[in-house]
C-alpha cells in the first residue's frame, strides 16, 4: 500500500505543473453559477416534475415504481436543502414523501435488487432530521433486507452471503452506489457499526475485483469499457463512504487507496474545458453530463476533505463544475446525459447511447455537488 501512495503522490507532482496557474477557488463563482443558485434551481425543477420512470415523465406513462434516479434527485435535494439552512426547500421535499406511506404505497420499490434498495436512503436521511420513527423503520427495512438471503436463494447470492457480503452482489460498478450509499445512511441515522463496516468490506470487494491497473473501472468484468456514469457511481461511492467512515474500520485505508488512484486516474483523463467523456479514455467517445457531475462531486470532497492537494485537483473541480452548469438549460434541464445503461461488451453499444436532456441521473449529482461546495 505503502508504494501505490508513492506512485500517487509522484504523479501528482508530475502533474502539478500543468496547473501551477489555474484557479483551484471552491468559494467564490461569477454571478449566476454559485452552487446556492443552481442547487436552487436542480431542486425546484425537481419537486415539479411527477415522479419518473427513468426519466420518462409522459402522463400516459405513469411510474410502476419509484425508481433510483428519483431517489438519488430526491437524497441530493434533502442534503442540499441542508446545507443551505432553507427549511421551506426541505420541507417541501419532506411532503412530497408523505403520500408513499399511503395513497402512493403502491410505488414503493420491492427490496429485492440493489437498485431497489437503495430507496431506504430517502426515508434514512428524512429520519437524521426529523426523529420520526416511521422513517427510520422505512428505510432500516431496505437496509436490512439487502443482507437477508431471500427463499429459495440463487447458489451464487448463498455464496455471497456466507461470506459476509450482500446477496445483492454482482460486482456491476453501479453496485457500489447502490449498496454501499443505503448503508452508509444506516449507519448515519443509527450508529450501528455493522452497516458501515459491511458496506466498506463490499467496497473493498469490488475494489480488489475490477479496478484496473490505470485506476479506472469497466461497467462490469464483462463489459470491458471505463463508461463515465458507471465509474461515477463508484467514485461517488468511495468519496461519500471516506467522509463518513470510522478511523478504525479496517478497510477504510484500502479504500482511500482506490480511491485516490481513481481520482489521479480522473485528472490524466479530464479534457481542458472540464469535462469528462462518455467513454473516460476513448477520445473520439462524447462529452457527458452525469459522469463528470460525479467526478466533480469526488474531487470537491476529496479537496474539502483534505484528502487531495486543493490546487490540482481544486482546480479540476472547479473547472468541472463551471463546465458541467454550462450544459443547463433555461428549462433548468441538464443536457447530454446518458440514457440508463446496461452492461455489453461493445464500444459502439456506449458510444451510441441517447443523450437525454433533464434526465435525473444527470439532475442528482449536479445537486451533490452543490451540497458539497457548500459543506
Amino acid at each position: 500500500m505503502r508504494i501505490i501512495l508513492l506512485i500517487f503522490l509522484l504523479n501528482v507532482v508530475l502533474l502539478a505543473g500543468n496547473v501551477q496557474s489555474q484557479n483551484y477557488d471552491l468559494k467564490n463563482w461569477p454571478k449566476g453559477s454559485s452552487p446556492t443558485e443552481i442547487g436552487t434551481r436542480i431542486v425546484e425543477k425537481f419537486l415539479k416534475t411527477s415522479h419518473s420512470q427513468y426519466g420518462d415523465t409522459h402522463p400516459l406513462k405513469p411510474p410502476t415504481q419509484i425508481t433510483y434516479p428519483d431517489v438519488c434527485t430526491w437524497l441530493g435535494g434533502l442534503w442540499f436543502a441542508s446545507a443551505t439552512k432553507n427549511e421551506n426547500l426541505y420541507k417541501k421535499l419532506e411532503t412530497r414523501f408523505a403520500p408513499l406511506f399511503d395513497v402512493e404505497k403502491n410505488l414503493l420499490p420491492k427490496p429485492n435488487h440493489v437498485d431497489n434498495n437503495v430507496f431506504g436512503s430517502v426515508p434514512l436521511e428524512l429520519y437524521i432530521k426529523t426523529k420520526q420513527k416511521r422513517y427510520l423503520d422505512l428505510g432500516l427495512l431496505y437496509a436490512d433486507t439487502q443482507w437477508i438471503l431471500p427463499e429459495n436463494p440463487k447458489s451464487e447470492e448463498k455464496s455471497r452471503a456466507d461470506k459476509g457480503y450482500s446477496w445483492q452482489t454482482r460486482i456491476w460498478i453501479d453496485d457500489m452506489f447502490m449498496i454501499t450509499t443505503i448503508q452508509s445512511q444506516a449507519y448515519r441515522a443509527t450508529g450501528d457499526r455493522k452497516y458501515i463496516d459491511r458496506a466498506a468490506k463490499e467496497m473493498a470487494l469490488y475494489l480488489d475485483t475490477i479496478q484496473l491497473e490505470n485506476g479506472l473501472f469497466y461497467h462490469s468484468p464483462e463489459a470491458h469499457y471505463s463508461w463515465a456514469r458507471g465509474n461515477g457511481w463508484m467514485a461517488v461511492g468511495m468519496a461519500e463512504m471516506l467522509r463518513i467512515i470510522p478511523k478504525d474500520n479496517p478497510n477504510k485505508a484500502r479504500i482511500m487507496i482506490g480511491y485516490k488512484k481513481m481520482m489521479l486516474a480522473l485528472l490524466k483523463n479530464q479534457e481542458i474545458d472540464g469535462m469528462w467523456r462518455q467513454i473516460i479514455d476513448d477520445t473520439e467517445a462524447w462529452k457527458e453530463t452525469s459522469g463528470t457531475a460525479m467526478f466533480t462531486y469526488a474531487m470537491i470532497t476529496g479537496v474539502k476533505n483534505g484528502w487531495l492537494d486543493k490546487k490540482i485537483f481544486g482546480a479540476a473541480a472547479r473547472k468541472g463544475w463551471l463546465a458541467l452548469i454550462g450544459y443547463i438549460n433555461q428549462n433548468d434541464e441538464l443536457t447530454e446525459v446518458c440514457q440508463g445503461t446496461n452492461i455489453k461488451n461493445s464500444r459502439e453499444h456506449y458510444m451510441t447511447r441517447k443523450r437525454i436532456v433533464g434526465d435525473l441521473h444527470g439532475q442528482a449529482p449536479v445537486l451533490w455537488c452543490a451540497t458539497a461546495l457548500l459543506r
